[in-house]
């Protein structure tokens, strides 16, 4: 039944996705720097390159779904929310 669902080629599926791996990978990255970080003030990355690993995480699910499924629709909606995330990344970090 789940593999059904990640099987079809759909809008809402690929900006699903597209939102869902990069939460998820930027929480991993915030517990593998709150299990090794020593204190408090010590942090392994920066807020902007943990943003930056999150987002660049799409290009994973986008290469499988165009390339190797040939699901356009879900690959071009992990797209929109990849270049929704990189606008709003490049607004709120380099506005000066």
């Amino acid at each position: 039944m789940i593999r059904n669902f990640f099987k079809r080629d759909s809008w809402s599926l690929g900006i699903i996705l597209g939102i869902v791996v990069p939460l998820i990978m930027f929480g991993l990255l915030a517990a593998i720097e709150a299990l090794f970080s020593t204190g408090s003030a010590d942090h392994i990355f920066r807020l902007s390159t943990r943003i930056v690993i999150s987002v660049f995480c799409n290009l994973l699910p986008f290469r499988h779904y165009m390339v190797k499924l040939k699901f356009d629709k879900t690959g071009r909606g992990i797209l929109l929310d990849t270049f929704i995330f990189a606008i709003i990344f490049f607004i709120f970090f380099f506005s000066e």
